[in-house]
C-alpha cells in the first residue's frame, strides 16, 4: 500500500488437485483498509494472504470483500474468509445475488446451494461507494442474472468479473460456454463501451490497455449471441 489509495491486479494460481487454475482479481485500498473483490474457489485463504502481503497489501487489513457475481469460482472462499474476520469484514454484493450466496436459493450454474453467507450491502446499478476515491457499481448481467462490474474512478479501470474475458493482452467478450444469456451479456458490454475506460482487469485473462473504448464497441457491436 504505498499510497493512500489505489488498486492493482491480483493474479492467483489456485491449485484444483488436477493442476492450476489461475484467475485475476483485484484488490484496492484507502487509508481505511483494503477490498478485495471475489475469492476463488474454495480453499484459498492461505494463497490470498500470501498474495496481498507480497504485494504490500496487509491481509489484516481487510475490511470488505465485493463479490461480481455467484459462480463458485468468485464465491469459494468466501465463507472461509468471513469466517476468519468472524464479523470484521463486510460483505457486498448485487441485490440479486443476496438469495444465492445466504443459501436459499441453489446456484443457477451448479444447483448445489452455496454455504451461507449474509450480505452485507446490497449493491444497486450505477451506486458509487465512496471507498478508495470512488468505486461505480456496473450492473452487467448476461453471464449470470446477478452480474456486476465495478470501475474504479480514479485510475479508469474496469474489474470486469466475467463480463469480459482476455486472452494474452487482447479484450474479448464473455465466454459464450459460461453465460447463461449471451444477447443480454452482450448489451451488458454495450453499456461498459459507454464509460472512459483505460484499464481492464478480466478474471479469466488479466490486464488489458489501450484503445479499450474502441474494442468495447466492436465487441458489443460483433459478438455473436
Amino acid at each position: 500500500m504505498n499510497t493512500k489509495e489505489g488498486i492493482q491486479a491480483i493474479k492467483l494460481d489456485m491449485d484444483t488437485g488436477e493442476g492450476l487454475f489461475t484467475v485475476h482479481t483485484a484488490i484496492l485500498w484507502d487509508e481505511e483498509g483494503a477490498i478485495l473483490v471475489d475469492t476463488g474457489i474454495s480453499g484459498q485463504l492461505e494463497l490470498i494472504r500470501s498474495v496481498l502481503e507480497a504485494g504490500g497489501v496487509p491481509f489484516s487489513s481487510l475490511k470488505k470483500i465485493i463479490i461480481t457475481h455467484q459462480d463458485r469460482d468468485h464465491i469459494g472462499s468466501l465463507p472461509e474468509l468471513v469466517r476468519f474476520f468472524d464479523g470484521r469484514i463486510e460483505v457486498l454484493a448485487h441485490e440479486e445475488a443476496v438469495p444465492y450466496l445466504a443459501g436459499e436459493i441453489p446456484l443457477i450454474k451448479s444447483g448445489a446451494f452455496a454455504t451461507p453467507v449474509k450480505v452485507d450491502h446490497a449493491l444497486a446499478d450505477g451506486e458509487i461507494l465512496p471507498d478508495c476515491g470512488g468505486i461505480q457499481v456496473i450492473y452487467t448481467p448476461g453471464h449470470t442474472p446477478d452480474h456486476i462490474s465495478l470501475y474504479h474512478l480514479p485510475t479508469k479501470t474496469l474489474i470486469s468479473g466475467d463480463a469480459l474475458t482476455a486472452q494474452d493482452g487482447v479484450l474479448m467478450a464473455f465466454d459464450p460456454n459460461f453465460t447463461l444469456d449471451k444477447a443480454t451479456a452482450r448489451q451488458s458490454i454495450a453499456k461498459l463501451a459507454a464509460l472512459d475506460i483505460e484499464t481492464v482487469i478480466a478474471y479469466h485473462g488479466g490486464v488489458c490497455t489501450g484503445r479499450i473504448k474502441d474494442r468495447l464497441v466492436d465487441l458489443a457491436e460483433n459478438t455473436p449471441v
